[in-house]
């Protein structure tokens, strides 16, 4: 039979190499000369070179090369839950989160009881969608300032994932489905309003004023607070005096929530040139100003109680809630004045803001279900 050459023979007459070898049963090993193969098999015919006998040693087979991992269907999934997911967080699913913890109150206090169950999650989801449309576009205007910022430079915007034409695409057709769904499925006021929430955030506050001034929070910030209208209009189909007081509780309510987070922040937005009141003024500038804004906030809530007619015990609460949280301002104010008191704690005043908002909203919904 026919063998394969055997190993090269460096001057000592040891192989240089060792060979793989493979036993087949028999006694010998691969490599060993013609003569042997045919003293073991002796009866092998003239011609049958190639052929292996049982009893053979041979030399291995070569591995066969790795080629590229094959592509299975667990990264496809994979791949597409990665796109959706950078989706949905362009649309800022928290800020929507926010957004609607006022809008079910309003409801609540424009019927005098709880809506029809489907009115409500109509005008939830109709919100959510506007909300997250004008979120998409937010991302699609700022994704060059959002590269800059270490608190957005992840969004899909930013970093290619999701190219720019695809969030304008997904924004628009966002905005476009929710405004239909409200105008069709809650009524026309609520469509309308939505859609001068939309103009007012995206091309009011992002477009115009957040890199313009540092008053932009401010009066871009309005449209934080259409949801109430937004709410109050799907109930009623129109506004009234206590929704416009809901507004003005929302609008004085932005500033000292967001510029705390402002401040913590502050670098990324000088990075990113957008003058945030933080960012060109002194700490005890804003928070000063973060007072002021408070007292106004607190005023709307206690003008409320009696034209909304509602009990003590929102009254009560309301109060409590906004004593506390001008506390948490005044006390910010001094440690900005002092630092010898210590660090600013600037998010500690930021999270407050939001429970404050979550206990006012709350005060509404139970005072509205008392039986006195």
């Amino acid at each position: 039979m026919r063998l394969t050459s055997p190993p090269p023979v460096d001057d000592a007459g040891a192989s240089a190499r060792p060979v793989p070898k493979v036993r087949t049963g028999g006694h010998g090993f691969a490599g060993r000369d013609r003569s042997q193969d045919e003293a073991v098999h002796p009866s092998a015919p003239e011609g049958s070179a190639g052929e292996v006998a049982p009893g053979d040693d041979v030399l291995a087979p070569p591995a066969p090369p790795r080629g590229p991992r094959p592509h299975l269907p667990s990264d496809a999934r994979r791949g597409w839950r990665r796109t959706l997911a950078g989706y949905v967080a362009l649309t800022k699913p928290r800020v929507i989160e926010l957004l609607l913890v006022t809008t079910l109150p309003t409801m609540i206090l424009a019927e005098r009881g709880l809506p029809s169950l489907w009115l409500v999650l109509a005008t939830l989801v109709g919100g959510a969608g506007a909300a997250g449309s004008a979120n998409v576009l937010n991302c699609y205007i700022d994704r060059d300032i959002d590269q800059v910022m270490n608190r957005t430079k992840r969004r899909g915007t930013a970093t290619g994932e999701i190219s720019g034409p695809a969030a304008l695409t997904f924004g628009l057709v966002l905005g476009a489905v929710s405004l239909a769904w409200l105008w069709f499925v809650v009524n026309a006021v609520s469509a309308l309003l939505t859609a001068g929430a939309i103009l007012l955030y995206v091309v009011g506050y992002t477009m115009i004023l957040k890199r313009r001034t540092p008053q932009n929070i401010v009066w871009g910030g309005a449209a934080g607070c259409m949801p109430v209208l937004i709410g109050w209009s799907a109930v009623t189909q129109g506004v009234s005096w206590e929704a416009a007081l809901l507004f003005g509780v929302v609008f004085f309510w932005t500033p000292p929530h967001y510029w705390p987070l402002s401040m913590k922040f502050r670098r990324d937005y000088e990075a990113a040139g957008v003058p945030m009141l933080p960012v060109v003024a002194e700490d005890t500038k804003v928070a000063r100003e973060m007072v002021a804004y408070t007292l106004a906030m607190i005023a709307c809530t206690l003008v409320l109680w009696p034209v909304a007619s509602l009990t003590w015990v929102y009254g009560l609460v309301a109060t409590g809630a906004g004593a506390w949280f001008l506390w948490s301002c005044l006390s910010l104010w001094r440690r900005a004045k002092d630092p010898s008191r210590g660090p600013l704690k600037a998010m500690k005043v930021f999270h407050a803001s939001i429970t404050y908002l979550t206990i006012v909203c709350l005060a509404i919904c139970v005072d509205v279900f008392l039986p006195f």
